[in-house]
């Protein structure tokens, strides 16, 4: 992208109000998404069956928490309402339309990072450029963190670089999970060297210690979201694929991530516990190498939303998950056609914090 896109940085920062970025698992008001539409090009041939992932994810998260929903426009809004009416979905008491819209349906990468202080929910606003300017336009979509703002009657910050949300994840205690090959690239950041994006975060997002990840599974093309591989699943406890098979072409490059991680500490000296999660099988559609991975999953208030692929794998990871977040129910979720748009449950959502 050209550095004439950039946004002038808020001032002040948003560290002067002691805003930090949450954990996944912590208290949620709402779950965002992106509806999808018929023009997008993130589920050729499959959208009817995309769209019905959509409403049945809407519809089993507001069983948990409020659903927020981002439609394209005015007749979009009243399709989505009549789908969801139809379905049951208790639109303007649990479900909520807001026309805000965006060519692509992954509000995990262009919707807003919410942040938290003891009096304030706040957003910053990174810039969003379809992952390195592979699928223009995405003009709209680089604006719905700003739109959110103004429905929801929040402060917005704008810290002036292109993060994707699924490129970072936080424990909620001042360590951030980061993929340098995605934000560290020049198709994101030209220019801006890696010591001035950790102050970006420690400024806009609280954060104390950024641990700077390098894996890439087959498929992706994000250039690496650690969304993908590793997870916070507690202050101090990291889930992290691993393949199985040492011919794959995925073995090599989790094994290094896992075997980096194992080294890591958080900013008190304290060493992280690493869990590993199996990979599935891959995942073929087309003669493609699809990026499927368990660890794309998503949490809500009460649930753990699990993608499956009708695999051998499915169970054991679950299993796995289950006992991460024993508290939570198992939601298993079949994401092989989400996949075939290259993302999955984590990818379409994204958590606005509450008390």
């Amino acid at each position: 992208m050209h550095t004439d896109s950039f946004r002038k940085k808020n001032s002040p920062t948003a560290s002067l109000f002691r805003f930090m970025f949450p954990a996944e698992w912590e208290r949620h008001r709402a779950t965002w998404l992106t509806w999808p539409r018929k023009e997008s090009i993130s589920f050729p041939g499959l959208f009817q069956a995309a769209e019905e992932i959509w409403v049945q994810l809407a519809l089993a998260i507001s069983q948990d928490e409020l659903v927020r929903i981002n439609v394209f426009d005015k007749t979009q809004f009243v399709e989505v309402e009549n789908l969801i009416k139809e379905r049951g979905g208790a639109i303007n008491k649990k479900i909520f339309l807001y026309e805000n819209p965006a060519y692509e349906p992954w509000c995990r990468d262009h919707g807003p990072i919410f942040v938290r202080n003891e009096e304030e929910i706040a957003i910053v606003d990174f810039i969003y450029n379809a992952w390195g300017g592979k699928y223009p336009p995405y003009d709209l979509d680089d604006r719905v963190p700003e739109r959110i703002g103004k429905y929801l009657g929040m402060r917005v910050f704008s810290p002036g670089i292109v993060v994707e949300g699924g490129a970072i994840d936080s424990n909620g205690n001042g360590v951030l999970l980061a993929s340098r090959k995605s934000i560290d690239n020049p198709n994101r950041n030209p220019g801006v060297g890696l010591k001035e994006i950790e102050k970006i975060f420690y400024e806009f997002l609280g954060i104390k210690k950024v641990i700077w990840l390098e894996a890439e599974i087959m498929g992706d093309d994000t250039d690496g979201h650690v969304d993908q591989y590793s997870r916070f699943v507690s202050v101090n406890t990291i889930a992290c694929a691993f393949e199985r098979n040492a011919s794959d072409s995925n073995y090599l490059s989790l094994r290094k991530n896992i075997e980096q991680l194992t080294k890591e500490c958080d900013y008190h000296g304290k060493p992280f516990e690493i869990v590993e999660v199996p990979m599935p099988n891959p995942v073929i559609r087309s003669g493609m190498r699809l990026p499927a991975s368990y660890l794309n999953f998503y949490l809500t208030n009460h649930s753990l939303f699990i993608p499956i692929f009708e695999d051998p794998m499915d169970e054991i990871a679950q299993e796995i998950l289950q006992g991460l977040f024993p508290e939570r129910k198992i939601c298993p979720f079949f994401a092989k056609d989400l996949v075939w748009g290259l993302g999955a449950i984590h990818c379409i959502t994204q958590q606005e914090p509450g008390w």
